[in-house]
């Protein structure tokens, strides 16, 4: 079997991997992240998240079991640079408040931000960053009181703090050290080897295969990725040239710029919005 290319992953949580037939590659994703049994069941669609389009296509709210017992909920997006960690916390604020009913009790699921990022963060080595919150300590004595519920057994407690994950896929030298390592090298190259094991990650080399994609999505597809080349090259250019703060204004001028273009070859304002992030009256007005 040859080693099969596919479509990127921030393509693939747009229009793919939310139909519950493909749940089992990301169980399998999260599965070898967290190293113990994840099984995806639910897809959760908020009614703020029907509401807000660039949320809904750049990031993905799961309900999963982890290990036959735990439920928890999983967040998987992949921001643009511009303000990326206020996205970050402001996702996992909401997947938390939206738990709660009016008028109801606190019983909260334990929420886990997985935020994949093609650009520079500031990391220096490393490609995997966790960040999470054990409990209260002690300022005199370093006494910690864990941030949790209580839970069955009565004598139980379950975590509900949010942590973090933070995949850098191009900070990753393709030297593949575990089962998750094949992951990364498939979310930086868009290839899924023929060896590989890991979990859900063969059934990604055939569900996500490109060759399989229809002309019209292909063409959607190819779209998709000239933008988001547009947008790197922006990024890369300001980098370069030491101007930091123009990177936000430049990425709107560039996508105004495409906007346009889309607008008079007849495009509809939904394709335009989803391929620019402009609102529907910011197009209108072009």
């Amino acid at each position: 079997m040859s080693d099969r290319t596919i479509i990127s992953f921030d393509y693939a949580i747009k229009h793919i991997l939310r139909d519950k037939a493909n749940f089992d590659i990301l169980s399998g994703f999260l599965s070898e992240l967290m190293e113990r049994k994840v099984t995806v069941f639910d897809l959760l669609e908020s009614e703020s998240n029907k509401g807000d389009d660039e949320a809904k296509v750049n990031r993905v709210d799961l309900k999963a079991k982890i290990d036959n017992g735990e439920i928890a909920i999983f967040e998987i997006q992949c921001y643009r640079q511009a303000d990326f960690f206020g996205k970050v916390l402001y996702g996992v604020s909401r997947a938390v408040t939206e738990q709660i009913s009016v008028g109801g009790e606190y019983d909260i699921k334990k929420v886990y931000s997985i935020s994949i990022a093609y650009y520079d963060l500031g990391a220096k080595s490393d490609y995997i960053f966790l960040a999470k919150m054990a409990g209260f300590k002690g300022l005199h004595t370093e006494e910690l009181i864990r941030f949790a519920r209580p839970a069955p057994p009565a004598d139980a407690t379950a975590d509900i703090h949010p942590e973090y994950y933070l995949i850098l896929p191009k900070m990753f030298d393709e030297n593949i050290q575990n089962k998750f390592d094949e992951w990364i090298y498939t979310l930086k190259t868009s290839k899924v080897k023929s060896e590989f094991t890991a979990s859900g990650i063969q059934e990604a080399g055939v569900k996500l295969a490109t060759l399989k994609m229809e002309p019209a999505e292909r063409k959607a597809y190819e779209r998709f990725m000239e933008v988001k080349a547009n947008e790197e090259s922006i990024l890369n250019t300001y980098k370069r040239d030491g101007i930091a703060e123009g990177i936000a204004e430049g990425t709107r001028k560039k996508a105004i710029e495409i906007a346009r273009k889309m607008k008079a070859n007849g495009k509809d304002e939904n394709e335009i919005a989803e391929f620019t992030d402009l609102s529907a009256e910011e197009i209108r007005g072009l």
